[in-house]
Parts: C-alpha cells; structure tokens; sequence
C-alpha cells in the first residue's frame, strides 16, 4: 500500500479574515449556502453578507439543527438544489463543518470551512463523523477530497469560550500517539494509504506545540489576549492535528471517544475532552514509561482536560456500564484495531478504569 499525504488546498489564518470571506468564495461559486448557528448568525451574519455583497457573490443562510447525522444532511442537501448552489460555506464549529463537507460532497460541490472555534480538527478533513439525530456515534463518511479553503479569523476564535480552544486541545492531543500507533502497526491511516515522514512529522509538532504554548495559549486567552502562543495552539489544533490524524491514521483514543457516546451522561462534553480521556486510556493499554504518561496527565490537569470518569459526567461508573463503552469502541468498523496489538473489550473496560484512576491520583496530587 502506498504512502499517502492528503491536505486543504488552501489554509488561512489571521485577524479579520472572516471580512474576505465572500471574496475568497467567489473565486470558488456565484451562489453560496451558508451553513450556521442561529447564534452564529446573530454574531457575524451581517460581516458575512457585507462581504458577500461586497464580492458580488450570491448567498443563502440556513440554521444548523445540531447534529450532523443522515436527516440533516438530506435536508440541506434539499437546500442546495432548491436554491441552485454552487459551494458550501460551513461556519461555527466541528458538526457543521462535517454536515456542509457531506452536503458539498454529495452534489460535487466545492466547499469553504470557516471555524469561528479552534476546539476540533475536523476543518481540515476529507471526511465526515456521521451521528444519528440523539448524538450517538454512527459512522465515519469518506470523501474523494479535502476542503477548498480553511479560513481561521484570529480575531473570532480568541474570542470564544476559553473551554473551547482547550477542548481543541484535547483532540489534538491524541494526533501524535494515534499516527504512532499506526506507524507501528503498520496500519492504514483516513488518507487511504500508509503515513508517511512528512505526516508523523507534522503529527510531532502538534505535541510539541501543545506542550510548549498551550498552558500559555489558555492564561492569554483567559486574559482576552490574542498571542503568538494562542496562534500556534490555533495553528496546532486545526491544521497540525487535521493533517496529522487524517494522513497519520486513528487508533485508539477517537474509537474510545465513540465508544463513550453511547453514555447519554457524557453528550454535554466536547470532543476533545473526551478524545483527551481517550488518550489517556490508549497510553495505558500501550503501558507507556511513566514519565510519558506523566506529561500527559500534567499537560490535562493543568489546562482542565478532563483525566476522570466523574469529571465526563459519569457519576456511578459501574462495571456493567463501562463494559458496553469497552465493547462499542472494539466495533469491527472503528480504530481500535490500528492498535499494534489485538485489543478486546476487556483490555479496553480495564485501561479505562485504571486510567480514571491514574487521573484521581493527578487531581489529588495537585498536579502542575
């Protein structure tokens, strides 16, 4: 099998970006569906139309319904062909974005992904996670080539929930020990192919930028700042994580992250926050050095990651409950078995456990 390296054709990033966003578009269609939060709208809906105005580039809004599952995706698919569309604009977060690429894909369309968040790294992707209308994991939905344009406006993102660029984060977290994992396994990755240097590279700095801007990137945030680090950890949790996990493969913290989706307690969490706890519990199933698992725990502690089962909204986590998230994340379709060494549903109830319990003894022992 080949090596195969997969990416957007275009990634911007920069303040006030989003102003330009008509006039990047219209070098792609004369008739946009713009796909939004109706809060998203209340906050740049009128920047979004002057700019579209203003390139002389045609535009239908429609309200997102929250989950990116088979009846919204029929729905606007619908809106495209009734308003004669010619690209998809995605804006606000994660799910939208998933929704407007299965849209574009569906008619051949080109497609723009503007997050107005940094708490995923699904802009980047050629692919869709496909939930059903209740928030359960469904399937991943793979498309023949990644977005036309990513476009990151600095000046939105770092206005946003601090919790969200940490969720970020926390999906990004996983980027470099999932592609590890591939790597050792030999396995085939999003992209179709075998990871190459170039992806495990990228991969790598996405960790290494965590570590290094990432407690600083949440204090500047928190301080209303928009700093070199809050750039980079916005550079990381997009575009580094979004090549990395797509041409560098997917192993066990996502397929533990669907695996957690079945507990309606944990549908209020972020993503990332539960791919974080997944990564936790895939170094356990690996029985990394200490001094690895310890980074990492550090890394979560600090930026508020959560590293227990109680902190995911689970507040009676018993044997019988956590056996069913084990055995979902072991489904014969998902990840799990990129691990470079068989995984079953009890390894998987085990390593959870015993990763809540690596994460109690964290949070007791103060870590920083």
């Amino acid at each position: 099998m080949a090596r195969i390296f997969i990416s957007p054709s275009k990634y911007v990033q920069g303040a006030g970006e989003m102003k330009k966003v008509g006039e990047y578009t219209s070098k792609l269609g004369s008739k946009a569906l713009i796909l939004i939060s109706q809060g998203g709208y209340k906050r740049i809906g009128a920047m979004i139309e002057e700019s579209f105005k203003a390139a002389n580039t045609g535009l239908v809004f429609d309200y997102f319904n929250g989950e990116c599952s088979k009846n919204e995706i029929k729905r606007l698919e619908e809106v495209v062909k009734k308003n004669a569309c010619d690209v998809v604009v995605g804006v606000g977060g994660g799910k939208i974005f998933d929704t407007a690429k299965a849209v574009a894909n569906h008619h051949g369309l080109p497609v723009v992904i503007c997050p107005t968040i940094a708490s995923t790294d699904a802009p980047c992707s050629a692919l869709s996670v496909i939930y059903t209308d209740d928030g359960q994991f469904e399937e991943y939905a793979f498309f023949n080539a990644n977005p036309n344009l990513v476009l990151m406006d600095t000046d939105i993102i770092s206005k946003s929930p601090v919790r969200l660029t940490v969720s970020g984060m926390g999906d990004a977290l996983a980027t470099y020990f999932e592609a590890r994992a591939c790597k050792n396994s030999d396995a085939g990755t999003c992209a179709g192919g075998k990871i190459g240097g170039a992806a495990m590279a990228i991969a790598k700095l996405c960790f290494d930028t965590l570590m290094s801007d990432g407690v600083k990137a949440k204090v500047a945030l928190e301080a209303g700042a928009c700093t070199e680090a809050v750039e980079k950890i916005i550079e990381a949790n997009t575009l580094l994580s979004g090549i990395g996990f797509e041409s560098g493969g997917l192993a066990g913290a996502h397929a533990i992250h669907n695996g957690l989706t079945i507990l309606p307690e944990c549908h209020h969490m972020y993503h990332g926050e539960k791919v974080a706890f997944g990564t936790l519990t895939q170094l356990v199933l690996e029985n990394v050095p200490c001094e690895e698992l310890s980074e990492v725990l550090n890394f979560c502690v600090t930026v508020g990651l959560p590293v227990t089962l109680k902190q995911l909204g689970i507040n009676d986590p018993t044997p019988e409950k956590i056996f069913a998230v084990a055995k979902a994340a072991c489904a014969e379709n998902d990840t799990l078995h990129n691990m470079p060494f068989e995984v079953t549903p009890e390894l998987v109830c085990n390593a959870i456990f015993a990763a809540d319990g690596y994460g109690r003894r964290a949070l007791e022992c103060g870590c920083k």
